[in-house]
């Protein structure tokens, strides 16, 4: 637990409950002053089978906000964010009815492929739902639980994603928020409700399905209970799903882009306009506001980069420009661009090609997807003098940082902030206390704040020699 000073004002929570782990931040309201931390984690399945006992996710948030000493007693309001797409089922009595299957549970992806061809095609599914559901998506999961464990499917007598789940634990109430329920693939960007059509296709009641409150209202207060350390009567926020709160944490304006550098690579922008991108290499997200968050990702990003690092047995960060290598760090297939049954390929080595050249390489490659996918979400909204905004693990790497520069030609800011979820749940629970907008809260508390650097010249030389190898790479990268 990290503690500072007596808060200037009231005191709020943020949570963020991730595949591995629950974090809680306590935050001062007035000034965003991280007052205290707290942590613990989850157990999630290995194998094919991603999944993990709902109620674990409640022990550990419980665990985690006792770290928070006085602090969670003092709180007046928390917001619950976490991993967007799981599918939470419960019995008659709110139990789980088997463990949740999760985001990276992509078993499903039969079932998925059959749901797109059955309801009209990837362009249905954009003018419609807004995105091509992808395996991760909520839909896809309950057509392969329908189809493998009917007999769970019969015992269901709710259905919930993950921050649902903890905030019915916290308030009683089966509520959700448009942003999260955007990645499930039965909420209609279209009409911004449940779809009739979906539901209907896949067997699922509507009536199991928690309540859409609108951006801003309150999803309860807190009920007495014995296991959790805060007030009954507490104000509780209506928590969002993970992308949206990190833009939330970030106080971010339309058409600010960021790129987020964690295993896998996320790029997103808050914009005014609906996505409906029938290709599936933009999810049309809502975001936690009244906006939406057109969201592409990238399998491949630093796990991909750390892994040529360790095979040419270099220090991450010991890369060496010049060179005539490409390298396509597909490691694990790659979904943006969409090559699912890709491998690794490395092209146009010499006798003088250094480790370090390779290394660069690996970085260039997982750049350009990811830059590439940032135009397919800006589309004719960018502004290239708006700088990206650097977030993630990743992000406090030079070699990424100045290779993001060299290939983007544009400015980047790195914040300092840290647990932008968290901080994004905090900002929430704070609007609805004060009744302020919750990106105005995290604009106020300064969140975006960190160093900045200049535009470099972009590398054409390079920008073109991926793109070249991409293209002529054909079979070798296995079927779109």
């Amino acid at each position: 637990m990290t503690v500072t000073a007596v808060p200037e004002g009231p005191v709020v929570i943020g949570v963020d409950s991730s595949t591995q782990s629950t974090k809680v931040l306590a935050v001062d309201a007035a000034t965003g002053t991280v007052l205290a931390r707290g942590r613990a984690p989850h157990a999630v399945s290995t194998g094919p089978a991603k999944e993990s006992d709902p109620r674990r996710w409640w022990t550990a948030l419980c665990v985690a906000l006792e770290q928070l000493g006085d602090h969670a007693r003092q709180a007046a309001a928390i917001s619950v964010c976490a991993q967007q797409h799981g599918l939470v089922t419960l019995d008659a009595e709110g139990e789980p009815v088997r463990p949740a299957l999760l985001w990276n549970d992509v078993r499903s992806a039969p079932q998925r492929n059959l749901l797109i061809e059955e309801l009209g095609g990837p362009t249905t599914w954009a003018t419609r739902l807004g995105s091509v559901p992808a395996p991760s998506f909520t839909v896809t999961k309950w057509a392969w639980l329908r189809e493998h464990e009917p007999a769970a499917v019969r015992a269901t007598r709710a259905v919930r994603l993950p921050h649902d789940y903890l905030t019915e634990r916290l308030t009683g109430r089966a509520v959700t928020d448009r942003g999260d329920a955007s990645g499930t693939g039965w909420w209609a960007s279209a009409s911004q409700g449940y779809d009739d059509a979906v539901l209907t296709h896949v067997g699922l009641d509507a009536a199991l399905l928690p309540t859409v409150l609108r951006p801003g209202e309150a999803a309860g207060t807190v009920r007495a209970l014995p296991e959790l350390p805060l007030s009954p009567g507490v104000l509780v926020a209506t928590g969002t799903g993970d992308n949206m709160a990190a833009a939330l944490g970030l106080g971010l304006e339309r058409a600010q882009p960021v790129v987020s550098l964690g295993t896998s690579g996320t790029v997103y922008a808050v914009s005014a306009r609906r996505p409906t991108d029938p290709t599936g290499t933009v999810a049309g997200f809502a975001d936690a506001r009244a906006d939406w968050l057109p969201l592409a990702c990238t399998l491949n990003c630093t796990l991909a980069v750390d892994r040529f690092a360790t095979l040419l047995g270099r220090d991450r960060e010991a890369v060496e420009p010049g060179g005539t290598v490409s390298v396509l760090p597909f490691l694990d297939g790659e979904r943006t661009p969409n090559l699912p049954e890709a491998t690794g390929l490395v092209h146009g080595l010499r006798h003088d090609t250094t480790a370090g050249q390779v290394l660069q390489g690996a970085y260039d490659g997982a750049v350009y997807a990811l830059l590439t996918a940032l135009q397919t979400v800006l589309g004719g909204d960018d502004d290239p003098q708006t700088p990206l905004l650097l977030i993630g693990g990743g992000a406090q790497g030079t070699a990424w940082r100045t290779t993001i520069q060299r290939l983007s030609g544009r400015p980047v800011r790195v914040p300092r902030a840290r647990d932008l979820v968290a901080l994004g749940a905090a900002a929430q629970a704070t609007g609805l206390l004060l009744g302020e907008d919750p990106g105005a809260v995290a604009r106020r508390w300064a969140t975006a704040d960190g160093p900045a650097y200049p535009a470099v010249p972009r590398d054409e030389a390079a920008v073109e020699r991926i793109a070249s190898t991409l293209s002529g790479a054909g079979a070798l990268l296995g079927p779109g």
